[in-house]
Parts: C-alpha cells; structure tokens; sequence
C-alpha cells in the first residue's frame, strides 16, 4: 500500500474557497485510501459526490471569468470523474483492488494538478475577485531548496 495523502499548507493556493474545497478532497482521497474494504463502495460514493461538485464550481468559475487555460483544466477533471466511474462500476463487481488503485492514482495526481493547472486557476480568480495576487501563509514547510548561502 502506498502512503495516505494528509493535507499540507503545501497545498494551500491563496484562494480560500479553492483551498477549503481541496483539503476536503484531500481527506476523502485518505478515507479512500484506508478505508475497509466493506466500506469502499459507500467511501467512494462519497468521493465521487464531492469531486462532482468540486470540479462543476472550478469549471464553472473557469468558464463564468473567461480563464485562457480552461479547456486542458476542464478536460483533466472530467478524465478523472470518468474514472471514478469506471471503477465505481468494477468495485459493484467485486474488484477491490482497482478501488484501491485509485485512491493511490489520485494521491500521486493531486499535487501536480494543484500545483500547475489549479494555482494558476487560484491566481486569476484572486486577481479578479480581490484584485491582486493570492498571499499563502505556509507552516512547517520543509524547504527543498538550497541555503542562500550556499549559491
């Protein structure tokens, strides 16, 4: 099994009602990801609900604000409610292991998703909405990158 996804500030984009939607996912994605195996199909219905509405409102903000990069986000999401289906239809079948899969595919997915498609998504609403850049207040972050110092 792979590792549980948790939330992080890592993932926090500046766009409040961006940020509280993608923890949400993020904890249906862990609930996914441990849940019992009698508890899968109603984990995944519950999933599958969240990231319906989730993605209708970022395709609906996208579209309702004229975002240029909206086709590429938009097709993303619905790949992804496509899948959810078609393993939706396997678990009825009794194939457990492609549920579990899933919640691994879409641990590893999130992060990039967030960070290219859904950050710059983050970035034009703040600006049309409050009219400037996002500010992200991150915690306990661990920094890749190298010491000023040491460049």
């Amino acid at each position: 099994m792979n590792a549980s996804i948790s939330w992080s500030d890592g993932y926090l984009l500046g766009f409040n009602p961006m940020d509280q939607v993608h923890q949400e996912f993020v904890e249906f994605v862990a609930a996914l990801q441990q849940a019992a195996d009698s508890d899968l199909d109603r984990v995944l219905g519950v999933l599958l609900q969240h990231c319906q509405a989730h993605f209708e409102q970022e395709d609906r903000w996208m579209l309702e604000s004229n975002f240029p990069a909206s086709e590429c986000h938009i097709n993303e999401h619905a790949a992804v409610l496509k899948s959810i289906h078609e393993v939706k239809q396997q678990l009825a079948i009794g194939n457990v292991a492609v549920c579990r899969q899933l919640g691994n595919e879409l641990a590893a997915w999130f992060p990039g998703h967030a960070d290219y498609l859904d950050s710059a998504l983050a970035h034009w609403m703040c600006k049309r909405t409050l009219g400037g850049k996002p500010v992200i207040l991150r915690r306990n972050i661990k920094s890749t990158e190298l010491p000023i110092d040491s460049v």
